[in-house]
């Protein structure tokens, strides 16, 4: 969606008048675009929406009327002639050689005449790059404190004196002040919540043909029957964490809106782990929320540079792995972890998810994806408490595992990644 909307901007901004346009999902986003509903979100993109501000009902009716009336506007403006069934291509053949999530925009005038031509891949976690951009592009602003893994981190924050929160927060306000770091940080808890109380309401069956039903808010309600009569389950507080996971990704499978954290097929784990900070931890506080979230997202933003996050470059374990990483590291520090116990926490939940394949049945986010999360969930609150009850000193680095899991997937064969061309999804039949 964001890279179909950027290019949609850059073609209106040339002031052309384009009388068609084409789009090449190519490489996984082929495989996968269907179930993934990359092919709507590429012609929603195209019609001018972001996904941060996306709203599901507004957005499939516009795709109905863009496959009525064979037009869209383009970045929400520019009438043009668009026919889902001939200008929106799915290329299993073509081999994307940088990375296996590509697209291509092509845009022509009356006499077929090319306009504006643009390749973009999609590096996991809603990032996006063009790579035909050849302008001259803004520097970022210069951060307070820059490192590159793991122990450059903790070398940093211990000759600082600071925590890791402390340093990704003094690193946000290079970008911007106080506040808006605050509100930034605070809409992202409040659409991570909101997600999970989506998904405890609805009921019935997910869209795409699997028939694979809504099980979160009927775990919910069963946990608090019991709840009530005082005959709660001894593993009630992972129950509960396994219903916000799956709430949030009965969502996602579901087209709607969640924090790519750090994907959208590994969204639940973050929001879920939080959700057992503020309700079942004690002295959970908006501070304990905050520095989970800031050292979350120093963590996966070290594995995604180190490594990858993305599933259809090393598998599940760059999407729920990474997630359970940065969900153990949030709590650890939350919880009052020093930062080795936290490095600790991320390392020992990266590590138990090395080797996951990523093989969607039917390139659905459904089965394993929703279960999935459950377990990364899970497997995030043992690791931080393995961690604190430790000192922080351990054999194997953060760093060592994100190597190896970066290793394991650019050996991992191409069908066990995102593709559902290998694994449970062609040993599960479609139906």
């Amino acid at each position: 969606m964001n890279a179909a909307r950027m290019f949609a901007e850059r073609l209106v901004a040339v002031r052309a008048t384009p009388a068609r346009v084409q789009a090449v999902a190519m490489g996984s986003l082929a495989w996968t675009g269907v179930g993934h509903r990359t092919d709507k979100a590429i012609i929603l993109g195209l019609s001018g929406f972001r996904p941060d501000t996306f709203d599901a009902k507004q957005g499939s009716r516009c795709i109905a009327d863009i496959e009525e009336n064979k037009s869209l506007r383009l970045g929400g403006v520019l009438s043009i002639a668009f026919d889902p069934a001939h200008d929106l291509l799915l290329d299993k053949k073509t081999r994307a050689l940088i990375h296996p999530n590509t697209m291509r925009f092509e845009s022509f005038g009356e006499a077929g005449e090319p306009i504006l031509a643009e390749d973009w891949l999609s590096p996991g976690g809603g990032f996006v790059r063009c790579l035909t951009d050849t302008r001259d592009q803004p520097e970022s602003a210069a951060l307070r404190h820059t490192f590159v893994d793991g122990a450059e981190l903790l070398a940093l924050a211990r000759s600082e004196g600071k925590s890791i929160a402390d340093i990704a927060w003094e690193n946000e306000l290079a970008r911007a002040n106080e506040a808006e770091v605050l509100e930034s940080i605070d809409k992202i808890v409040r659409a991570m919540f909101a997600c999970i109380e989506e998904g405890l309401h609805e009921e019935g069956t997910l869209p795409g043909g699997l028939n694979v039903r809504r099980r979160a808010k009927h775990l919910v309600d069963s946990l608090e029957s019991e709840d009530r009569l005082n005959q709660s389950s001894p593993m009630r507080e992972l129950e509960y964490v396994a219903a916000f996971a799956m709430a949030v990704n009965e969502v996602n499978a579901a087209g709607g809106r969640v924090v790519t954290a750090p994907t959208n097929g590994a969204a639940g784990v973050v929001p879920a782990v939080l959700r057992y900070y503020r309700d079942f931890c004690s002295g959970a506080d908006e501070r304990g929320i905050r520095c989970f979230i800031l050292t979350a997202g120093v963590v996966g933003a070290i594995i995604k540079h180190r490594a990858s996050i993305s599933g259809a470059e090393v598998g599940c374990q760059g999407e729920v792995g990474s997630a359970a990483a940065m969900a153990a590291a949030g709590l650890c520090a939350a919880l009052g972890g020093s930062n080795e116990q936290v490095e600790n926490a991320a390392e020992i939940a990266l590590e138990h998810h090395l080797g996951m394949t990523c093989d969607p049945i039917g390139g659905l986010v459904q089965i394993p994806c929703i279960e999935r999360n459950a377990f990364g969930a899970s497997k995030a609150i043992a690791a931080a408490s393995l961690a604190l009850r430790g000192d922080g000193q351990h054999t194997v680095s953060f760093d060592q595992v994100i190597e190896t899991m970066r290793q394991t997937g650019f050996d991992m064969r191409s069908k066990y990644k995102e593709t559902s061309r290998g694994g449970l999804a062609t040993n599960v039949p479609e139906c």
